[in-house]
């Protein structure tokens, strides 16, 4: 396998593939991408776990001009500096971005998976991006980068592969979803199940289940920024309203803050599939790492990190910083060296994208210091 991959890769799992809670995936697949060059050492890898909706395309590359979900991170003298390390990032297991989920064929018949797939959880999902790194012949990463579900997908595979994870970063994240978390993203699938193309998830595209989809993705887009940034950027701005609307649905969208969800929605149609949403949504509820050693601290103790970064943002209702700041207590008390950053970003859970400027900083002079 080549040390420098601009263009999207696919890796075959072990077949059948042996999930945590007991089902099996036959011919199983991880999409990933790299951007810069493999030293001969090995030594520096840095892989990237993804939040629920990402592909593997973080950054543009000489085959995918297009730019990525992280452009602004990625590059040559960019936060991960791909002059100097050879930068990874996979597709999760669970996904439709590339990676076997829901929507792939069945090896049975080749008609999708649907609610066929097995139960899936978060330890799949980093087993999966474990797999890759492997099968680079890199025996140990320099680190291991997590925002949002990404967070769960690192610690799981600290603990999982613990000689391949030395170091981590930690963004937004949590060691267990709370319980607003969870209530909202219950909530999240049951209005995607109440769909009426949903049909059990036997629909035959995810435009399909484009309402349902759509006001899932208005929900959580609501939780992802803080009630400042909507307060300063939308205020109580109306729209400029036309009578045929209003006689046509008198409760049609007036605010511009409800139009900024509407547009969210529509972009979200068709552009991933809803019962992959569900597997990897429930996953997250799932995943508690105390669930090794009856404790988030126990289960750090089996991990070999040296060094963390572990950042959260102040206005973050999804991932609120308590539950970051529980992973870098629990992680120094482990024995690793942790850089605690609670960030007083106003664009809560989202700042990891969109505020660079107060994330990228702080990445460069962590990587700095290993």
């Amino acid at each position: 396998m080549s040390t420098a991959l601009p263009a999207t890769q696919i890796h075959a799992l072990p077949s059948p593939l042996r999930l945590k809670r007991g089902g099996e995936l036959r011919d199983a697949v991880i999409a990933f991408e790299t951007w810069g060059t493999l030293n001969a050492a090995r030594s520096n890898a840095i892989l990237i776990v993804t939040g629920m909706s990402p592909s593997a395309h973080a950054a543009s590359n000489a085959l995918d001009p297009s730019p990525g979900w992280w452009e602004p991170m990625i590059g040559a003298g960019r936060a991960l500096d791909t002059h100097r390390d050879f930068v990874i990032c996979v597709n999760s297991l669970g996904s439709c971005k590339g990676s076997t989920g829901a929507a792939s064929p069945h090896p049975d018949d080749g008609e999708p998976y649907r609610l066929r797939f097995p139960a899936l959880s978060i330890e799949d999902v980093a087993d999966g991006a474990a797999a890759v790194a492997r099968a680079l012949g890199i025996a140990r990463l320099k680190l291991v980068i997590g925002p949002s579900m990404g967070g769960m997908t690192a610690l799981a595979m600290a603990h999982r592969h613990p000689e391949l994870v030395p170091n981590i970063a930690l963004m937004s994240c949590a060691a267990r979803s709370s319980p607003f978390a969870i209530a909202l993203r219950s909530l999240q699938r049951q209005i995607v199940r109440a769909d009426p193309h949903w049909d059990a998830g036997n629909y035959s595209a995810a435009i399909d289940v484009a309402s349902g989809m759509g006001l899932a993705r208005k929900l959580g887009v609501a939780t992802y920024r803080s009630p400042q940034e909507w307060r300063e950027r939308f205020g109580r701005e109306r729209l400029q309203t036309n009578t045929r609307t209003i006689d046509d649905d008198p409760f049609a969208s007036e605010f511009a803050i409800e139009s900024y969800l509407d547009s969210h929605a529509r972009r979200w149609a068709g552009g991933f599939d809803p019962n992959c949403y569900l597997y990897l949504s429930r996953a997250m509820d799932w995943f508690d790492l105390a669930e090794y050693g009856g404790s988030v601290t126990a289960a750090c103790r089996q991990m070999r990190i040296d060094h963390a970064l572990v950042i959260g943002v102040t206005t973050d209702i999804l991932f609120p910083v308590e539950q970051q700041e529980e992973i870098a207590e629990s992680l120094r008390a482990a024995g690793a060296h942790v850089d605690y950053q609670p960030l007083p970003s106003i664009q809560g859970h989202d700042a990891f994208l969109v505020d660079i400027p107060r994330f990228a900083p702080v990445m460069q002079r962590f990587l700095a210091r290993l």
